[in-house]
């Protein structure tokens, strides 16, 4: 069967350089579309749901491609794993309708954001944890968070750098939990502005660390000025967990119970 399939991705982003194809060659899609251009023997285009930076990393990134080649879907796992690094995997593979868009059909995306909080940085944890050794108040943090959620303008959270015709998002959840020495914080949106999600755990860290009151995001909020907020936190901790579809576009891993 030859269409639009959708294709789910996990990768370790630390030493890539974000999703977007790089003059260097270097981005998660470059590495992609050489694989799928082996696996196939003629270029593909991707499309993705949402574009990571350097040094971010996916568990749930969704793409989209078109293909002449008619291979069963554990065919194209198998076969294009084989030619990606080893910080890329494609977990599962779907027929989709035509009229499927990674990016445009999607409803929502999950971020989440780890922070390890320890008097002492922890090798093991540091490729995807952000290092905090002065002790966070995670339920204050969650409270604080709760500001956010609805519809709002989200300009003290956007990078200057930012393309978005309207910084107006509407986030649908927002949750700080902690266990043992990791604080994460899960946020869900229709979608996200550039360093959104890295601009505002700057801001709850510091609620945390009781240097800010409860209401410091709520403040931000209506000042809608970048230099009113905190320090951007690095990209290592954010990983994007799951893109929602509507019950049409559901990409079902029917790759996953081939044997």
């Amino acid at each position: 069967m030859t269409g639009r399939l959708a294709l789910g991705l996990e990768y370790d982003g630390t030493h890539f350089q974000g999703w977007q194809t790089q003059p260097s060659g270097a981005s998660v899609q470059d590495h992609l579309e050489r694989a799928l251009g082996q696996f196939v023997g003629e270029p593909v285009a991707t499309v993705c749901a949402g574009r990571t930076d350097a040094g971010v990393h996916a568990k749930g990134q969704v793409v989209h491609i078109d293909s002449v080649v008619d291979r069963p879907l554990w065919n194209w796992v198998r076969g294009v794993n084989a030619f990606l690094p080893p910080s890329i995997r494609m977990q599962w593979a779907s027929h989709v309708d035509a009229n499927f868009h990674a990016r445009f059909s999607a409803k929502s995306r999950a971020y989440r954001y780890t922070l390890y909080n320890h008097a002492v940085d922890s090798p093991l944890q540091s490729r995807f944890a952000t290092w905090v050794f002065q002790p966070l108040d995670h339920l204050a943090m969650h409270a604080a968070a709760q500001a956010l959620v609805g519809e709002h303008d989200f300009s003290s959270f956007r990078a200057a750098e930012c393309q978005a015709q309207s910084p107006v998002r509407r986030l649908l959840s927002a949750k700080v939990n902690r266990l043992d020495r990791l604080v994460t914080i899960d946020l869900q949106a229709n979608a996200f502005l550039h360093h959104m999600v890295r601009n505002i755990v700057g801001s709850l860290v510091e609620v945390g660390r009781g240097v800010q009151p409860d209401d410091h995001l709520a403040r931000l909020l209506q000042v809608r000025d970048r230099r009113a907020a905190d320090r951007t936190f690095p990209a290592q901790g954010l990983c994007l967990e799951h893109v929602e579809y509507d019950q049409v576009f559901v990409c079902e891993p029917e790759s996953k119970s081939a044997d």
